[in-house]
């Protein structure tokens, strides 16, 4: 068969295509909503976990190219969800597999991203792209589902030129919850298919979450551990903090660019540090300590998204196999002489975590309640509470 004919014949019956800022177009099929969106296109290594993933409120404004082939096969679920709704802006699947076969399925993938108003675009060559992003780092791309329908090219590329990117992008107070809430899911129930509701929580210490774009796990994590939480919004000011009583402080993951964030929330945890309150940050959490601590960060080349990231720990020199989510990064050389590097990357050399050596505060870059991914890291939790513990008894007395 002549192979041009054979092109024109198949350009014919593409529905979906993706546009990144260097001009290269990327045909395939569309899956989920028709529509056209706009983000920063990255790359997932996870094998599993795709729903937790998508609705990882610190996806916001990315389009994610699933590097495992398999996306979809397990369907998806109400249990699965890592917040109320997906926040990434779409996803790149190298082929559409719409026969789920998980006994824990409740909708297949194609009908789930259309309930929540996701485009996707799938038969693409996932491994070029992910060869792409890696040489180029994080593109900004359109990806557009159009079916029957048509395209301007030209006009899109313009759009895509025109947008700024996530340099100076604050996402945080967009995905973070407008009121404040108590969460009580605790650990999983294999036999009733569900998380345990874990009520009576009087008389626990109190730990206050900021939502920067939490993480259900977070919290359930928190909360099996027998302590009291309360989430609450991005913006809330310090004296609401402490007006809650709080033997703790967590500070949640996130979206967007962590100096922008910084500029309401900076501030706020500075005052929150010096005031003797066991801290504990993940992810932007991490980055928004640093910052307050006086250190800087900047936007990483090609950032960390997978779960399988080895993480050395400085002072245990245990290797840990993490999960990560993050296109953001402190820099080390700009940590005040108070503060310790307690974790690197073994890809990079990257900052992982850092700790005060004074003050109960301490952070990671990567995400220990993993969901998905390894527990190589539960222990930070375990520390947490005993920080506030000790924070707690000392109140009493």
């Amino acid at each position: 068969m002549n192979k041009s004919k054979d092109f024109a014949r198949k350009k014919t019956t593409y529905s979906a295509a993706l546009i990144l800022e260097d001009g290269k177009i990327f045909w395939g099929q569309s899956l989920g909503l028709d529509k056209t969106v706009i983000a920063e296109l990255c790359f997932n290594t996870s094998m599993t976990g795709y729903q937790e993933i998508l609705t990882d409120p610190s996806y916001a404004k990315q389009i994610i190219t699933f590097t495992f082939p398999h996306i979809g096969i397990v369907g998806t679920n109400d249990n699965d969800k890592e917040s109320s709704k997906p926040f990434a802006y779409g996803c790149v699947l190298s082929q559409e597999i719409n026969n789920p076969s998980n006994w824990r399925s409740k909708q297949k993938l194609s009908n789930w991203l259309i309930k929540y108003n996701i485009p996707c675009i799938t038969n693409v060559d996932t491994r070029q792209l992910t060869k792409i992003l890696s040489n180029k780092g994080a593109l900004k791309a359109a990806l557009i589902n159009y079916k029957k329908g048509k395209i301007n090219i030209s006009k899109i590329k313009k759009l895509v030129n025109k947008w700024n990117g996530l340099d100076n992008m604050d996402l945080a107070s967009v995905v973070s919850t407008k009121k404040p809430y108590k969460s009580m899911l605790g650990k999983w129930d294999d036999e009733n298919n569900k998380y345990l509701i874990l009520k009576n929580r009087n008389n626990l210490p109190k730990i206050v979450c900021i939502d920067y774009g939490t993480k259900r796990n977070i919290s359930r994590s928190l909360v099996s551990r027998n302590l009291d939480i309360t989430i609450l919004p991005a913006l809330t000011s310090y004296e609401d903090i402490i007006s809650h009583h709080p033997n703790g402080i967590f500070l949640s993951n996130g979206p967007g660019d962590p100096k922008a964030t910084g500029k309401y929330a900076v501030n706020i945890i500075k005052k929150l540090i010096f005031s003797k309150i066991p801290i504990f940050g993940i992810c932007l959490g991490h980055q928004i300590i640093c910052l307050a601590l006086g250190a800087k960060t900047k936007k990483m080349y090609l950032g960390h998204r997978g779960a399988n990231h080895p993480v050395k720990n400085l002072f245990t020199n245990k290797v840990e196999i993490t999960t990560q989510n993050h296109g953001f990064e402190v820099i080390r050389n700009t940590l005040p002489k108070e503060v310790v590097e307690t974790h690197v990357s073994l890809f990079d050399n990257t900052n992982e975590g850092i700790k005060h050596l004074k003050l109960p505060v301490f952070s990671v870059q990567y995400h220990p309640e993993a969901s998905p991914g390894p527990n190589d890291s539960q222990y930070l939790f375990d520390q947490f509470y005993k920080n506030v513990q000790k924070y707690a008894q000392k109140k009493r007395h």
